[in-house]
């Protein structure tokens, strides 16, 4: 197997999702419309999977130039991710608001807004 070939496929098996198979050249689908099929195809029951593909398709539109859209996705994102405590989810978001960078808009402001006060917003476990 030539080098290139194992080096292809080596980055194929790390990318963890459309978006990062995107940056590694592969543009034969758009990130987010592999997102949007996801979350069409998710059962009920998978919460936090469905949270990480919401805010992979909002990381995914932001990334394609739409910061519009990418932003109605993070809110749809963020309404679900107050419900499921994860240090994944919270670690996606951080992905997220990287990819929002670029963007100086009032929804966009207010995607980083929530996802900061994220945290606080969350139910609390209280020990018996």
């Amino acid at each position: 197997m030539g080098r290139v070939l194992r080096r292809h496929r080596a980055r194929r098996r790390r990318a963890v999702s459309a978006r990062d198979l995107t940056a590694h050249g592969r543009r034969d689908r758009a990130a987010s419309i592999c997102f949007e099929d996801a979350l069409a195809l998710r059962r009920p029951g998978f919460d936090r999977v469905r949270v990480l593909d919401r805010i992979g398709l909002a990381a995914a539109r932001f990334d394609e130039g739409e910061a519009e859209r990418g932003a109605k996705a993070a809110q749809q994102a963020l309404d679900e991710a107050v419900r499921v405590d994860s240090t994944l989810v919270t670690s996606r978001l951080n992905t997220l608001l990287h990819a929002a960078r670029p963007y100086e808009t009032a929804a966009v402001n207010d995607v980083r807004t929530r996802a900061n006060d994220l945290p606080a917003a969350r139910p609390t476990t209280v020990a018996a």
